[in-house]
Protein backbone atom coordinates (compact mmCIF):
# COMPACT_ATOMS: atom_id res chain seq x y z
CA UNK A 1 0.00 0.00 0.00
CA UNK A 2 1.57 3.65 -0.90
CA UNK A 3 2.40 6.11 1.46
CA UNK A 4 -0.80 8.49 1.63
CA UNK A 5 0.12 11.78 -0.26
CA UNK A 6 -1.97 15.14 0.59
CA UNK A 7 -2.53 16.98 -2.05
CA UNK A 8 -1.41 20.17 -2.92
CA UNK A 9 -2.81 23.28 -1.72
CA UNK A 10 -5.79 25.18 -3.30
CA UNK A 11 -5.92 28.48 -3.99
CA UNK A 12 -8.76 30.76 -2.24
CA UNK A 13 -10.55 31.18 -5.67
CA UNK A 14 -10.95 27.20 -5.68
CA UNK A 15 -12.70 26.89 -2.47
CA UNK A 16 -16.24 25.68 -2.94
CA UNK A 17 -18.97 25.84 -0.83
CA UNK A 18 -22.53 24.82 -1.39
CA UNK A 19 -24.95 27.91 -0.97
CA UNK A 20 -28.65 27.90 -0.44
CA UNK A 21 -31.48 25.25 -0.38
CA UNK A 22 -30.96 24.34 -4.13
CA UNK A 23 -27.63 23.24 -3.42
CA UNK A 24 -25.94 25.70 -5.57
CA UNK A 25 -22.38 25.27 -5.90
CA UNK A 26 -20.29 28.83 -5.57
CA UNK A 27 -16.89 28.99 -5.29
CA UNK A 28 -15.24 31.94 -2.59
CA UNK A 29 -15.23 34.62 -5.34
CA UNK A 30 -18.42 34.09 -6.65
CA UNK A 31 -19.69 34.47 -3.38
CA UNK A 32 -17.62 37.49 -2.71
CA UNK A 33 -18.75 38.89 -5.83
CA UNK A 34 -22.33 38.28 -5.87
CA UNK A 35 -22.61 40.11 -2.05
CA UNK A 36 -23.31 36.81 -0.45
CA UNK A 37 -20.79 36.79 2.18
CA UNK A 38 -22.00 41.12 2.97
CA UNK A 39 -25.66 39.61 3.55
CA UNK A 40 -27.41 38.58 6.74
CA UNK A 41 -29.62 36.29 5.27
CA UNK A 42 -29.35 32.87 3.28
CA UNK A 43 -28.23 29.42 4.51
CA UNK A 44 -25.23 27.23 4.47
CA UNK A 45 -25.61 23.68 2.87
CA UNK A 46 -28.66 21.55 3.73
CA UNK A 47 -26.56 18.78 3.93
CA UNK A 48 -22.90 17.29 4.16
CA UNK A 49 -20.37 19.27 5.74
CA UNK A 50 -23.08 21.91 6.55
CA UNK A 51 -24.86 19.43 9.22
CA UNK A 52 -21.24 18.77 10.09
CA UNK A 53 -20.11 21.86 10.76
CA UNK A 54 -23.12 23.00 13.07
CA UNK A 55 -21.34 19.53 15.30
CA UNK A 56 -17.80 20.60 15.68
CA UNK A 57 -16.63 23.66 17.90
CA UNK A 58 -15.52 26.54 15.58
CA UNK A 59 -12.91 27.55 17.84
CA UNK A 60 -11.20 24.14 18.48
CA UNK A 61 -11.19 23.77 14.45
CA UNK A 62 -9.48 27.80 14.08
CA UNK A 63 -6.97 26.67 16.81
CA UNK A 64 -6.06 23.40 15.89
CA UNK A 65 -5.80 24.64 11.76
CA UNK A 66 -3.99 27.58 13.07
CA UNK A 67 -0.93 27.46 10.29
CA UNK A 68 -3.24 26.91 7.12
CA UNK A 69 -3.91 29.80 5.21
CA UNK A 70 -7.26 31.84 5.40
CA UNK A 71 -9.53 33.53 3.01
CA UNK A 72 -8.90 37.52 4.04
CA UNK A 73 -12.82 37.82 3.87
CA UNK A 74 -12.82 35.27 7.22
CA UNK A 75 -10.63 37.74 9.09
CA UNK A 76 -11.77 40.27 11.36
CA UNK A 77 -9.92 43.53 10.04
CA UNK A 78 -9.66 44.67 14.19
CA UNK A 79 -7.41 41.54 15.74
CA UNK A 80 -6.32 40.07 12.31
CA UNK A 81 -8.08 36.66 13.45
CA UNK A 82 -10.64 34.02 11.97
CA UNK A 83 -13.76 35.50 12.82
CA UNK A 84 -16.36 33.17 14.85
CA UNK A 85 -19.48 35.82 15.43
CA UNK A 86 -19.04 38.09 12.39
CA UNK A 87 -21.17 41.06 12.67
CA UNK A 88 -21.95 43.96 10.03
CA UNK A 89 -21.98 47.69 10.61
CA UNK A 90 -24.14 50.24 8.95
CA UNK A 91 -21.07 51.11 6.61
CA UNK A 92 -21.18 47.27 5.40
CA UNK A 93 -17.96 46.63 7.00
CA UNK A 94 -17.84 43.46 9.23
CA UNK A 95 -16.10 42.35 12.86
CA UNK A 96 -15.88 40.30 14.95
CA UNK A 97 -18.85 41.38 17.66
CA UNK A 98 -16.23 41.14 20.99
CA UNK A 99 -13.50 43.28 18.62
CA UNK A 100 -15.96 45.65 17.66
CA UNK A 101 -18.21 46.18 20.76
CA UNK A 102 -14.12 46.59 23.11
CA UNK A 103 -13.59 49.69 20.23
CA UNK A 104 -16.90 51.26 21.01
CA UNK A 105 -16.15 50.67 24.76
CA UNK A 106 -13.57 52.78 23.85
CA UNK A 107 -15.37 55.77 23.03
CA UNK A 108 -14.98 54.97 19.74
CA UNK A 109 -18.46 56.35 17.27
CA UNK A 110 -16.91 55.00 13.73
CA UNK A 111 -16.05 52.46 11.50
CA UNK A 112 -12.41 51.00 12.22
CA UNK A 113 -11.71 50.30 8.65
CA UNK A 114 -13.09 53.05 6.99
CA UNK A 115 -13.33 55.71 10.05
CA UNK A 116 -16.77 56.92 9.22
CA UNK A 117 -18.52 58.21 11.62
CA UNK A 118 -21.42 55.92 12.10
CA UNK A 119 -25.03 56.77 11.68
CA UNK A 120 -26.27 53.93 13.55
CA UNK A 121 -24.35 52.01 16.06
CA UNK A 122 -26.55 48.71 16.38
CA UNK A 123 -24.60 45.27 14.73
CA UNK A 124 -26.30 42.79 12.64
CA UNK A 125 -25.29 39.50 13.20
CA UNK A 126 -23.78 38.22 9.42
CA UNK A 127 -25.48 34.53 9.49
CA UNK A 128 -23.97 34.21 6.13
CA UNK A 129 -20.40 35.04 6.67
CA UNK A 130 -20.85 32.84 9.84
CA UNK A 131 -22.08 29.82 8.21
CA UNK A 132 -19.20 29.77 5.38
CA UNK A 133 -16.62 30.22 7.87
CA UNK A 134 -18.04 27.45 9.70
CA UNK A 135 -18.39 24.75 6.52
CA UNK A 136 -14.87 26.46 5.29
CA UNK A 137 -13.12 25.32 8.61
CA UNK A 138 -14.75 22.11 8.81
CA UNK A 139 -14.20 21.06 5.21
CA UNK A 140 -10.35 21.60 6.09
CA UNK A 141 -10.41 20.42 9.78
CA UNK A 142 -11.61 16.95 8.17
CA UNK A 143 -9.90 16.96 5.69
CA UNK A 144 -7.03 17.17 8.21
CA UNK A 145 -8.37 14.37 10.64
CA UNK A 146 -8.63 11.82 7.24
CA UNK A 147 -5.06 12.21 6.42
CA UNK A 148 -3.72 11.92 10.33
CA UNK A 149 -6.15 8.54 10.38
CA UNK A 150 -4.14 7.51 7.07
CA UNK A 151 -1.03 8.17 8.23
CA UNK A 152 -1.91 6.21 11.33
CA UNK A 153 -3.06 3.44 9.53
CA UNK A 154 0.02 3.10 7.43
CA UNK A 155 2.25 3.59 10.36
CA UNK A 156 0.71 0.74 11.79
CA UNK A 157 0.61 -1.70 8.78
CA UNK A 158 4.78 -0.95 8.70
CA UNK A 159 5.21 -1.23 12.29
CA UNK A 160 3.67 -4.96 12.29
CA UNK A 161 4.88 -5.59 8.61
CA UNK A 162 8.45 -5.12 9.88
CA UNK A 163 7.61 -7.94 12.71
CA UNK A 164 7.63 -10.51 10.01
CA UNK A 165 9.73 -9.54 7.34
CA UNK A 166 13.67 -9.71 6.77
CA UNK A 167 16.58 -8.89 4.25
CA UNK A 168 15.80 -6.09 1.46
CA UNK A 169 11.79 -6.44 2.53
CA UNK A 170 13.07 -4.87 6.14
CA UNK A 171 14.96 -2.51 4.33
CA UNK A 172 11.80 -1.23 2.47
CA UNK A 173 9.14 -1.09 5.15
CA UNK A 174 12.17 0.72 7.37
CA UNK A 175 12.67 3.23 4.46
CA UNK A 176 8.95 4.02 4.44
CA UNK A 177 8.41 4.60 7.96
CA UNK A 178 11.05 6.99 8.17
CA UNK A 179 10.00 9.09 5.27
CA UNK A 180 6.25 8.95 7.05
CA UNK A 181 7.59 10.30 10.21
CA UNK A 182 9.65 13.08 8.69
CA UNK A 183 6.86 14.07 7.15
CA UNK A 184 3.70 13.75 9.04
CA UNK A 185 3.82 14.64 12.68
CA UNK A 186 1.00 12.65 13.78
CA UNK A 187 3.05 10.11 12.31
CA UNK A 188 5.67 10.16 15.56
CA UNK A 189 3.21 10.05 18.01
CA UNK A 190 1.62 6.66 16.00
CA UNK A 191 5.16 5.11 15.91
CA UNK A 192 6.17 6.08 19.91
CA UNK A 193 2.43 5.46 21.35
CA UNK A 194 2.41 1.65 19.31
CA UNK A 195 5.64 0.18 20.34
CA UNK A 196 7.48 1.38 17.47
CA UNK A 197 10.79 2.52 19.50
CA UNK A 198 11.20 -0.92 20.84
CA UNK A 199 10.46 -2.75 17.64
CA UNK A 200 13.08 -0.54 15.93
CA UNK A 201 16.28 -0.75 18.91
CA UNK A 202 15.28 -4.19 19.05
CA UNK A 203 16.88 -4.42 14.81
CA UNK A 204 19.98 -2.65 15.98
CA UNK A 205 23.07 -4.97 17.12
CA UNK A 206 26.40 -6.34 16.04
CA UNK A 207 24.76 -8.09 12.93
CA UNK A 208 22.83 -5.46 11.59
CA UNK A 209 23.49 -4.52 8.20
CA UNK A 210 24.16 -0.67 7.45
CA UNK A 211 21.09 -0.59 5.03
CA UNK A 212 18.81 -1.41 7.95
CA UNK A 213 20.93 0.38 10.72
CA UNK A 214 20.94 3.78 8.41
CA UNK A 215 17.05 3.29 7.70
CA UNK A 216 16.32 2.44 11.59
CA UNK A 217 18.59 5.44 12.99
CA UNK A 218 17.06 7.68 10.37
CA UNK A 219 13.89 7.01 12.12
CA UNK A 220 14.76 7.20 15.74
CA UNK A 221 16.54 10.42 15.44
CA UNK A 222 13.33 12.00 14.63
CA UNK A 223 11.69 10.55 17.69
CA UNK A 224 11.24 11.69 21.13
CA UNK A 225 12.64 8.64 23.07
CA UNK A 226 12.05 8.01 26.77
CA UNK A 227 14.61 7.30 29.13
CA UNK A 228 14.31 4.08 29.10
CA UNK A 229 14.89 3.76 25.22
CA UNK A 230 18.00 6.06 25.34
CA UNK A 231 19.58 3.09 28.15
CA UNK A 232 18.61 0.24 25.35
CA UNK A 233 20.26 2.19 22.70
CA UNK A 234 23.72 3.35 24.54
CA UNK A 235 24.11 -0.89 25.02
CA UNK A 236 28.05 -1.67 23.60
CA UNK A 237 26.57 -3.41 20.57
CA UNK A 238 24.12 -0.78 19.34
CA UNK A 239 26.85 2.39 19.90
CA UNK A 240 29.45 0.38 18.05
CA UNK A 241 26.99 -0.32 15.24
CA UNK A 242 26.54 3.86 15.16
CA UNK A 243 30.17 4.02 15.39
CA UNK A 244 30.70 2.26 12.12
CA UNK A 245 27.95 4.21 9.99
CA UNK A 246 29.32 7.33 11.17
CA UNK A 247 32.77 6.29 10.16
CA UNK A 248 32.01 4.43 6.73
CA UNK A 249 27.70 5.66 5.75
CA UNK A 250 26.48 8.42 3.83
CA UNK A 251 26.71 11.61 4.67
CA UNK A 252 22.80 11.63 5.77
CA UNK A 253 23.47 8.72 7.72
CA UNK A 254 26.59 9.86 9.27
CA UNK A 255 24.57 12.98 9.89
CA UNK A 256 21.98 11.13 11.79
CA UNK A 257 24.27 9.09 13.97
CA UNK A 258 26.17 12.00 15.50
CA UNK A 259 22.86 13.85 15.63
CA UNK A 260 21.05 10.44 17.99
CA UNK A 261 24.62 9.58 19.30
CA UNK A 262 24.70 13.29 20.98
CA UNK A 263 20.82 12.91 21.95
CA UNK A 264 22.00 9.44 23.59
CA UNK A 265 24.46 11.08 26.00
CA UNK A 266 22.84 14.13 26.96
CA UNK A 267 23.21 14.09 30.94
CA UNK A 268 24.80 10.37 30.81
CA UNK A 269 27.91 9.48 32.21
CA UNK A 270 30.50 7.52 29.67
CA UNK A 271 29.68 4.29 30.83
CA UNK A 272 30.06 2.93 27.18
CA UNK A 273 33.95 2.46 25.58
CA UNK A 274 32.56 2.20 22.65
CA UNK A 275 31.13 6.12 23.32
CA UNK A 276 34.69 7.28 23.95
CA UNK A 277 36.53 5.40 21.74
CA UNK A 278 39.01 7.08 19.51
CA UNK A 279 37.28 5.72 16.09
CA UNK A 280 33.84 8.18 16.89
CA UNK A 281 36.60 10.87 17.61
CA UNK A 282 38.46 9.74 14.27
CA UNK A 283 34.78 9.63 12.43
CA UNK A 284 33.57 13.28 13.92
CA UNK A 285 36.58 14.85 12.62
CA UNK A 286 36.22 13.52 9.28
CA UNK A 287 32.88 14.86 9.39
CA UNK A 288 33.37 17.92 10.38
CA UNK A 289 36.46 18.44 7.94
CA UNK A 290 34.67 16.81 4.72
CA UNK A 291 34.64 19.91 2.67
CA UNK A 292 31.71 18.22 -0.19
CA UNK A 293 28.88 18.91 2.88
CA UNK A 294 28.84 21.44 5.26
CA UNK A 295 26.03 20.41 6.72
CA UNK A 296 27.94 18.16 8.42
CA UNK A 297 29.92 20.57 10.67
CA UNK A 298 27.17 21.69 13.38
CA UNK A 299 26.12 18.21 14.18
CA UNK A 300 29.84 17.07 14.20
CA UNK A 301 31.54 19.59 16.22
CA UNK A 302 28.31 19.74 18.99
CA UNK A 303 28.58 15.98 19.68
CA UNK A 304 32.83 16.81 20.02
CA UNK A 305 31.96 19.56 22.58
CA UNK A 306 29.19 17.49 24.29
CA UNK A 307 32.02 14.72 24.48
CA UNK A 308 34.76 17.28 25.62
CA UNK A 309 32.44 17.77 28.00
CA UNK A 310 33.53 14.44 30.01
CA UNK A 311 37.28 14.31 31.60
CA UNK A 312 38.12 10.98 30.71
CA UNK A 313 38.19 11.55 26.98
CA UNK A 314 39.75 14.84 26.43
CA UNK A 315 43.44 13.09 26.07
CA UNK A 316 42.05 10.65 23.79
CA UNK A 317 40.75 13.76 21.62
CA UNK A 318 43.87 15.53 21.96
CA UNK A 319 46.12 12.21 20.77
CA UNK A 320 44.49 11.80 17.60
CA UNK A 321 44.93 15.40 16.90
CA UNK A 322 41.75 17.47 17.08
CA UNK A 323 44.19 20.35 18.03
CA UNK A 324 45.64 21.08 15.00
CA UNK A 325 42.56 20.26 12.63
CA UNK A 326 39.92 22.57 14.67
CA UNK A 327 42.52 25.08 14.61
CA UNK A 328 42.57 24.56 10.52
CA UNK A 329 38.71 24.89 10.28
CA UNK A 330 38.14 27.91 12.09
CA UNK A 331 38.64 30.19 9.41
CA UNK A 332 36.05 29.00 7.30
CA UNK A 333 33.41 28.44 10.29
CA UNK A 334 30.33 30.31 10.17
CA UNK A 335 29.57 32.08 13.66
CA UNK A 336 27.61 29.12 15.41
CA UNK A 337 30.03 26.39 14.34
CA UNK A 338 33.20 28.86 15.49
CA UNK A 339 31.94 29.28 18.97
CA UNK A 340 31.87 25.46 18.96
CA UNK A 341 35.36 25.11 17.62
CA UNK A 342 36.83 27.51 20.09
CA UNK A 343 34.65 26.14 23.19
CA UNK A 344 36.45 22.60 22.12
CA UNK A 345 39.75 24.05 22.14
CA UNK A 346 39.47 26.26 25.00
CA UNK A 347 38.58 22.54 26.95
CA UNK A 348 41.11 20.77 25.66
CA UNK A 349 43.66 23.92 26.68
CA UNK A 350 42.97 22.95 30.20
CA UNK A 351 45.46 19.40 30.01
CA UNK A 352 49.04 19.91 29.80
CA UNK A 353 48.45 17.63 26.36
CA UNK A 354 46.47 19.99 24.79
CA UNK A 355 48.72 23.25 25.04
CA UNK A 356 51.46 21.39 24.20
CA UNK A 357 49.41 21.07 20.64
CA UNK A 358 48.32 24.37 21.07
CA UNK A 359 51.57 25.76 20.92
CA UNK A 360 53.27 23.04 18.85
CA UNK A 361 50.74 24.04 16.30
CA UNK A 362 52.24 26.96 13.85
CA UNK A 363 48.64 28.68 13.15
CA UNK A 364 47.02 28.27 16.55
CA UNK A 365 48.30 32.00 17.70
CA UNK A 366 47.90 33.74 14.43
CA UNK A 367 44.59 32.55 13.50
CA UNK A 368 43.29 33.11 17.42
CA UNK A 369 44.43 36.26 16.97
CA UNK A 370 42.44 37.38 14.40
CA UNK A 371 39.46 36.36 15.86
CA UNK A 372 39.61 38.80 18.79
CA UNK A 373 36.70 41.48 18.86
CA UNK A 374 36.17 40.49 15.21
CA UNK A 375 32.73 37.57 15.76
CA UNK A 376 31.24 37.61 19.67
CA UNK A 377 32.40 38.39 23.20
CA UNK A 378 31.53 35.09 23.93
CA UNK A 379 34.23 34.03 21.05
CA UNK A 380 36.42 36.83 22.24
CA UNK A 381 36.39 35.30 25.67
CA UNK A 382 37.17 31.92 24.42
CA UNK A 383 40.20 33.10 22.33
CA UNK A 384 41.55 35.32 25.01
CA UNK A 385 41.26 31.75 27.22
CA UNK A 386 43.24 29.30 24.25
CA UNK A 387 45.61 32.51 23.99
CA UNK A 388 46.68 32.72 27.45
CA UNK A 389 46.79 29.09 27.97
CA UNK A 390 49.40 29.09 25.24
CA UNK A 391 51.43 32.16 26.17
CA UNK A 392 51.81 31.15 29.85
CA UNK A 393 53.24 27.64 28.49
CA UNK A 394 56.20 29.43 26.95
CA UNK A 395 55.68 33.06 27.74
CA UNK A 396 59.39 33.73 25.84
CA UNK A 397 58.64 32.46 22.69
CA UNK A 398 54.57 32.44 22.05
CA UNK A 399 54.22 35.95 23.77
CA UNK A 400 56.54 37.68 21.27
CA UNK A 401 54.80 35.47 18.30
CA UNK A 402 51.51 36.86 19.38
CA UNK A 403 52.57 40.41 19.68
CA UNK A 404 53.76 40.38 16.10
CA UNK A 405 50.76 38.83 14.82
CA UNK A 406 49.07 41.92 16.12
CA UNK A 407 47.75 40.73 19.74
CA UNK A 408 48.79 43.85 21.73
CA UNK A 409 46.52 45.55 19.59
CA UNK A 410 43.82 43.56 19.92
CA UNK A 411 43.78 43.62 23.47
CA UNK A 412 43.97 47.25 23.65
CA UNK A 413 40.73 47.62 22.29
CA UNK A 414 39.54 44.53 24.13
CA UNK A 415 40.36 47.07 27.32
CA UNK A 416 38.77 49.98 25.86
CA UNK A 417 35.68 48.76 24.41
CA UNK A 418 32.75 47.88 26.41
CA UNK A 419 33.11 44.50 27.68
CA UNK A 420 32.54 42.79 31.06
CA UNK A 421 35.08 44.11 33.52
CA UNK A 422 36.26 39.91 33.93
CA UNK A 423 37.38 40.07 29.93
CA UNK A 424 39.01 43.34 30.39
CA UNK A 425 40.71 42.22 32.79
CA UNK A 426 42.10 38.87 31.46
CA UNK A 427 42.99 41.14 28.55
CA UNK A 428 45.02 43.45 30.55
CA UNK A 429 46.61 40.45 31.87
CA UNK A 430 47.89 39.24 29.04
CA UNK A 431 48.97 42.43 27.62
CA UNK A 432 51.36 42.94 30.51
CA UNK A 433 52.67 38.85 30.11
CA UNK A 434 53.73 39.80 26.52
CA UNK A 435 54.86 43.32 27.18
CA UNK A 436 58.01 41.19 29.63
CA UNK A 437 60.18 40.80 26.69
CA UNK A 438 60.31 44.28 25.14
CA UNK A 439 61.23 47.76 26.05
CA UNK A 440 58.56 50.19 26.94
CA UNK A 441 59.49 52.07 23.61
CA UNK A 442 59.48 49.05 21.15
CA UNK A 443 55.89 47.80 23.24
CA UNK A 444 54.14 50.55 22.29
CA UNK A 445 55.35 50.95 18.53
CA UNK A 446 53.93 46.78 18.65
CA UNK A 447 50.78 47.98 19.50
CA UNK A 448 50.16 50.05 16.68
CA UNK A 449 48.05 52.16 18.98
CA UNK A 450 51.04 54.70 19.93
CA UNK A 451 48.82 57.93 19.40
CA UNK A 452 46.34 56.38 21.78
CA UNK A 453 48.49 55.15 24.50
CA UNK A 454 50.25 58.44 24.65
Amino acid sequence: MPMYQPTGRRRVGDMKFDVGSGGQVLDLDTAVKDGILGGEDGLICGGGVGVVAEKLDLKKMIEELESIEIPSVFICPISLEPMQDPVTLCTGQTYERSNILKWFSLGHYTCPTTMQELWDDSVTPNKTLQQLICSWFSQKYLAMKKRSEDVQGRVLEILETLKMVKGQARVQALKELRQVVTAHASAKNTVVDNGGVALITSLLGPFTSHAVGSEAIGTLVNLDLSSEAKTILMQPAKISLMVDMLNEGSIETKINCTKLIEVLMEGKDLESENVSSLSLVVGLLRLVKDKRYSNGVLPGLSLLKTICSHESVRNSVVSVGAVPQLIELLPNLNHECLELALHILEVLSTLPEGRQALKDCPKTIPSVVRLLMKVSESCTQLALSILWAVCKLAPDECASLAVEAGLAAKLLLVIQSGCNPVLKQRAAELLKLCSLNYTATIFISKCKLTRTIQ
